[in-house]
């Protein structure tokens, strides 16, 4: 797309935009549903486009094996591409692929878009101890998944170098929300065993992450490359699971033993946001505690 060709920033916020979602599973079904709120066309390519609600164009497409057919006048794009499984040849399918996949073929249409976020994941930092992190940390991750996200990261900033393209990776939390409520299954079904040595746990809720990506890829001001998704409390899973199980009036959880195998789990870190929060975003459910209390009281919509 010609420079020429695009929406001046103040048009962003009120409409006129063509946004390509490739992978509009929950996530980027509720920010394609707030991109369409705003005004903005919004293509959703997935493997089952008839799910998707009406404000959306579902297209098919198998990002993980073929080169999806993208409308001609994409101003926005977001790669919220997510794995079938927990394996390494999963996870290199999606998004190792998928984001390759989704490269070339707006490169084959000759597409530029002025904005292309990816969605990618906290993974991509190892065990901190506890210390804090943020976009600054060195992405040295010991496990496959985190490794297999910082190959995508780097694919998309190596292919839109000294392009027109602006590329950014939103590297979110734990996603909870509609639909994402294992932690409360695990503490209503009394399975959820605390911790014995303190773990942080890093969360945004589902809608919150939707409005991550409208803000980054709609903001008038510049983007950086790499933004923390993640509220504004890094809290102990202990006081998560507490917190649940008073507010569901449920026995608190035991305590594992230390080095038992329940015990056992990621490492512990606590990311930051201020990156985030400099750009002007807001939560609507800034810690952990306004994000379940709206869970448990059934706000919410979960997405096909």
């Amino acid at each position: 797309m010609e420079a020429g060709n695009w929406v001046t920033p103040q048009d962003w916020q009120t409409g006129g935009m063509t946004v390509l979602i490739a992978g509009c599973g929950d996530l980027g079904t509720e920010a394609g549903l707030r991109f369409a709120a705003a005004g903005h066309e919004v293509v959703g390519l997935r493997r089952s486009p008839g799910k998707l609600p009406a404000e959306i164009r579902g297209v098919y497409a198998d990002l993980s094996t073929e080169l999806p057919e993208l409308p001609s006048d994409v101003d926005i794009a977001v790669v919220a591409i997510a794995a079938d499984a927990s394996t390494e040849e999963a996870y290199r399918a999606a998004y190792v692929s998928g984001v390759k996949n989704v490269l070339d073929a707006l490169e084959r249409q000759s597409i530029q878009p002025r904005r292309i976020l990816f969605v990618s994941s906290t993974a991509v930092y190892k065990d901190s101890g506890g210390a804090v992190v943020d976009e600054s940390t060195p992405t040295e991750p010991t496990r496959f998944s985190g490794k297999v996200l910082v190959e995508a990261e780097k694919l998309l900033f190596a292919r839109t170098r000294g392009t027109l393209t602006q590329p950014i990776s939103l590297r979110l939390g734990g996603i909870y929300g509609p639909g994402r409520t294992r932690l409360i299954d695990q503490v209503r079904s009394g399975k959820a065993v605390i911790p014995a040595l303190p773990r942080h746990t890093n969360r945004v809720h589902r809608d919150d992450a939707a409005a991550m990506i409208v803000h980054l890829t709609t903001m008038e001001a510049a983007p950086d490359s790499v933004y923390v998704g993640v509220d504004d409390l890094a809290a102990e899973m202990g006081d998560v699971m507490r917190f649940l199980a008073s507010e569901m009036g449920c026995p608190e959880p035991p305590t594992a033993a230390p080095g038992d195998a329940s015990d056992a789990g990621p490492g512990d870190k606590r990311c930051s946001n201020a990156r985030l929060r400099a750009t002007g975003f807001e939560f609507t459910f800034p810690t952990f505690e306004e994000g379940y209390r709206a869970l448990l009281a059934g706000k919410g919509v979960r997405h096909p």
